[in-house]
């Protein structure tokens, strides 16, 4: 069994759900937690640094201030955590469990989208819905996203290069890049994500339009193309200043 884990989790901005974050950490079990920082001007920080392991200065961007956090990390599984999202308790154990298979380098986990206070029935089933999608899609085509609270072998990550420093789908890249290089799991456990990107753009014109970003990519298109899309958004919505940048959308 590998002997521990560092969860990673990049952040900009995040004093609202930092500390949250980082006590699901603790729930989870005994682990490394490493906060990256991509130039926080709020109290974020501060925050992280009451109750990380390590806290470090990144270059902003997801996927540097990933890389930058494993470059530290100690333990011989990395986990990448979005600073908005929390893992089950207990799920360290399962996570190392999951990997005394030496053919598994790693994994992630499925997602529950958690809808804002004062949300109507239509948004909380939507986002349930949505959930599941992020999952089954996830279990079919072994593509995970950031939102699933990626995991995998120190060895493996480095092996293949890290995270891709590109400006969108960064998630998607490794997970490709995991798959030809040895088997990955999705775990039955759920972590937490906000829904604010759904509830923000509607369910469903968020699900199809992530998903014609994801097409497109595989399709050929570039990074810096998909992330500009996403900065304009989907068509015929109020405009609204996107959410934090990520591929995940069902």
């Amino acid at each position: 069994m590998p002997a521990g884990i560092s969860v990673i989790i990049p952040a900009l901005d995040e004093e609202a759900s930092i500390a949250r974050a980082i006590r699901s950490c603790r729930e989870a079990g005994p682990c490394e937690v490493i906060v990256a920082d991509g130039g926080s001007r709020d109290r974020t920080v501060e925050i992280a640094r009451a109750q990380a392991d390590a806290v470090i200065a990144a270059p902003r961007g997801r996927a540097a201030q990933m890389n930058a956090g494993a470059a530290i990390a100690r333990g011989e599984v990395l986990l990448f955590l979005h600073a908005d999202t929390l893992l089950p308790g207990g799920s360290v154990p399962v996570v190392l469990g999951t990997l005394q298979n030496p053919g598994v380098i790693g994994g992630a986990f499925r997602v529950r989208l958690a809808a804002s206070t004062g949300a109507g029935l239509y948004i909380r089933a939507a986002l349930g819905v949505t959930g599941w999608m992020i999952g089954a899609r996830a279990w079919g085509a072994r593509a995970f996203t950031g939102d699933q609270a990626v995991f995998v072998r120190a060895e493996a990550f480095r092996a293949v290069g890290g995270y891709p420093e590109i400006p969108l789908m960064e998630d998607v890249e490794l997970s490709r890049r995991m798959r030809r290089t040895g088997k990955t799991v999705l775990l039955p456990l759920r972590v937490e994500t906000s829904g604010r990107r759904w509830e923000a753009w509607g369910p469903l014109r968020t699900v199809l339009f992530m998903w014609r970003l994801r097409i497109g990519y595989l399709l050929g298109r570039t990074p810096s193309r998909c992330a500009d899309a996403y900065r304009r958004g989907p068509v015929l919505m109020r405009r609204e200043p996107p959410p934090p940048m990520s591929s995940a959308g069902g």
